[in-house]
């Protein structure tokens, strides 16, 4: 196969090369994957420079994220004795490896590609969309006609919560720093759109709410906490999902108990060690919003980026934060393409 071995940590994926690789071998409850396509995570590049929670023992193959077909079921599966997912099914979610052309995966870590995706579509939903859903649906208890403001709501996880939120009747105000970012989010659905490059974003969003009361949810992927204090409403929840802007805020706490807000987190990761029976709850409720069109991919398009020697384009383009939505890389399956 063709891959993406880390043997040492490099300073850019600019550095990334792909190299020829023996196939790997499945463990017993394993199934041997075809990677059709692979999304980029920011996670990505920090694995790759040694700055990640998670550094698997040299060598490793990088990417986390992929869609592709079955090519080899366990061979001692161990909760089940017939294997979910049959050789030709279309499968997308997360293990290590994903940029390659095979990689395994546990049963836990797959999911069947929705009706209609394409592999590439597919291929950025896993991390994103229980990620958003569990924030507004099972962390802020979204109902509809509650106001929510989505911040970065241009990228993968932002346009997860633009989507997840309308679903539930929701009126969504959307941030993000370039026009064209926010016009994005308003094509998937956002009512609003305001830039957070302006200082007084703040007092723009309250002013879009009923009566200037505040939104009752935010959802905050960035590092906006301090500052969306003084646009949440009374009983407001602010959801901590990620530090995008590099740095851990330190807030003053009054500012949460004058107006009765809620901060929450949302590790989306670490549901399935300590509450395993929620992720498929969560699943269910993605896939049923799948079915009913309410929610769709968000593949960038802007480039394409096929084959694996584009994998460090795609990588350099998100860490640029010039892209939106999520950064698949199209893996080619014909011999003579480039992979």
């Amino acid at each position: 196969m063709r891959g993406i071995q880390i043997k040492q940590y490099v300073k850019s994926p600019k550095e990334l090369q792909v190299t020829d690789l023996p196939d790997p071998t499945p463990k017993p409850d394993e199934y041997l994957i075809q990677v059709h396509a692979a999304a980029t995570n920011f996670f990505d590049i920090l694995q790759i420079q040694g700055k990640y929670q998670n550094q698997p023992p040299f060598p490793w193959i990088a990417g986390a994220e992929f869609a592709g077909t079955v090519i080899a079921t366990p061979t001692n599966p161990k909760t089940t004795t017939t294997p979910r997912f049959p050789v030709g099914a279309r499968v997308f979610g997360a293990a290590q490896g994903a940029f390659a052309t095979r990689l395994c995966a546990p049963e836990i870590s797959l999911l069947p590609v929705p009706d209609g995706w394409s592999f590439q579509e597919a291929a950025g939903l896993f991390v994103t969309a229980p990620t958003s859903y569990g924030a507004l649906v099972v962390r802020a208890g979204i109902k509809r006609g509650d106001v929510v403001l989505v911040h970065a709501a241009a990228g993968g996880v932002g346009l997860a919560a633009v989507q997840v939120a309308k679903a539930f009747g929701a009126t969504v105000i959307a941030t993000a720093s370039t026009e064209h970012k926010l016009a994005i989010a308003k094509r998937f659905g956002a009512d609003h759109a305001v830039s957070y490059n302006d200082a007084s974003w703040p007092q723009k969003v309250k002013a879009l709410t009923p009566g200037s009361r505040g939104v009752d949810i935010v959802y905050d992927p960035v590092g906006l906490v301090d500052a969306s204090t003084k646009c949440t409403a009374w009983n407001g929840r602010i959801l901590v999902v990620g530090f995008a802007a590099g740095s851990i805020e330190k807030v003053p706490t009054n500012k949460f108990l004058l107006k009765n807000i809620s901060l929450v987190g949302i590790h989306w990761g670490a549901y399935a060690k300590f509450e395993p029976q929620t992720v498929g709850t969560v699943w269910n409720g993605i896939m049923e919003l799948v079915r009913e069109g309410k929610l769709r991919g968000t593949e960038y398009s802007d480039e394409e980026f096929v084959g694996l020697d584009r994998v460090k384009d795609a990588l350099v383009a998100l860490g640029s934060r010039g892209t939106w939505g999520k950064v698949v890389v199209k893996v080619p399956q014909d011999g003579n393409s480039k992979l």
